[in-house]
């Protein structure tokens, strides 16, 4: 990993929101929203663990990936197709998935 890919993860991590407070479980709903994609890579999807696919992703900034996840880019729907996720549990997955690559 060069050091701007560093510093870049370092900083996305640092911005981690810690959801236990709030009793958000990341990890949950990435299994019931966005395993079926992230796991596999199906249509483009960054793989989850898979840290060059999502240090290219966070280049552009965790607002603007946070803004994807919740509008949906290309094949990926809004809220990886579960519309009755609220934006924190959205988020939520988010960082568990980014928790992966650190």
């Amino acid at each position: 990993m060069n050091a701007r890919a560093a510093a870049i993860l370092v900083a996305a991590s640092a911005l981690l929101v810690p959801h236990a407070a709030t009793g958000t479980n990341g990890k949950t709903i990435y299994a019931q929203a966005c395993a079926q994609c992230h796991t596999n890579g199906v249509a483009g999807a960054p793989r989850t663990g898979d840290r060059a696919a999502w240090m290219q992703r966070l280049a552009v900034g965790r607002e603007a990936l946070l803004t994807t996840v919740l509008r949906g880019k290309g094949a990926m729907p809004p809220k990886g197709g579960n519309a009755s996720l609220s934006d924190a549990d959205a988020q939520a997955a988010t960082d568990y998935m980014l928790g992966g690559v650190k």
